[in-house]
């Protein structure tokens, strides 16, 4: 008797576009999203005293910090904002970038292991980087409120119909996050160095970003320049938007949104390609 046919329930094949981001098949994996981020969020203050109070701890002291050094003693202005509430505004925007970029820069080196031994959609895990990072970012958020109410209440700052669009400033700093730290995932597969530069690439990324400083304060030529960052319109708009000051008009989120949506695009395609091969160079 011939036996029956088996029927496979799943056929992985690495035969697919470069533009396929397989959205489809990393929601079956939704549980596997969760539990990495959950891995991300116990790994990050397993056997520390304080735990997540390090959410409010570190943006708090970096303020401080930023508040001595670029307010006090380098005068830098604020745009007439109150300086703590100005700084604590970018921290917490950059805090969420620079923490999903690094994470997500790692997604083929630091789970190789994992990789090797099981098969699920390679990204899940940088997704689950962002994610993670999100919620780190709803805590230092809510701080940031906190301090916004105080001076609201004081009048001191002036919220305008553009706070509406910090879900949008949100998404767009998580697919750059995403769509850059793929890239750079990619790259470190073959080119180790990169990882050890990334961390202080990213350090000086800071000071071409409007984060201490307001982007008024830069001359004619930097000024125009600097729209070109794809962070400047998303950083100067949030501030327009909860304090009220900011040199900030509708363009700079239109050239930031294409920036962004072009190096996604790169991201994806070399995210990819290198997945099929990354094993052979790890």
């Amino acid at each position: 008797m011939n036996e029956p046919q088996q029927k496979w329930t799943e056929t992985i094949e690495s035969d697919h576009s470069l533009f396929d981001l397989r959205l489809k098949e990393v929601w079956k994996y939704k549980d596997l999203v969760y539990m990495f981020v959950k891995r991300d969020f116990i790994s990050s203050f397993k056997q520390t005293i304080l735990g997540p109070v390090w959410f409010f701890i570190n943006p708090i002291l970096t303020t401080i910090v930023y508040l001595i050094v670029f307010n006090k003693i380098a005068k830098l202005p604020t745009n007439g904002a109150p300086p703590i509430l100005f700084y604590l505004a970018g921290v917490t925007l950059w805090n969420y970038f620079s923490g999903s970029l690094l994470g997500t820069s790692y997604t083929f080196t630091g789970n190789a292991s994992i990789f090797g031994k099981v098969y699920f959609p390679r990204l899940v895990t940088p997704i689950s980087v962002v994610i993670s990072n999100l919620m780190r970012f709803s805590v230092q958020f809510l701080l940031f409120i906190i301090g916004w109410l105080y001076y609201l209440s004081k009048g001191e700052v002036h919220p305008n119909i553009w706070v509406l669009a910090t879900p949008f400033l949100i998404l767009l700093m998580a697919l750059f996050s995403l769509g850059l730290g793929m890239i750079f995932s990619a790259l470190t597969t073959k080119y180790k160095d990169l990882s050890m530069l990334l961390g202080f690439g990213v350090s000086l990324y800071m000071y071409a970003t409007p984060v201490i400083y307001p982007v008024s304060l830069l001359p004619g030529f930097l000024k125009k320049l600097s729209y070109y960052n794809p962070l400047t319109g998303i950083f100067e708009c949030f501030k327009y938007a909860w304090i009220g000051v900011g040199d900030f008009s509708p363009i700079m989120l239109v050239i930031s949104s294409f920036i962004i949506l072009v190096i996604l695009a790169i991201g994806i395609v070399i995210f990819n390609k290198v997945e099929k091969t990354f094993m052979d160079t790890v």
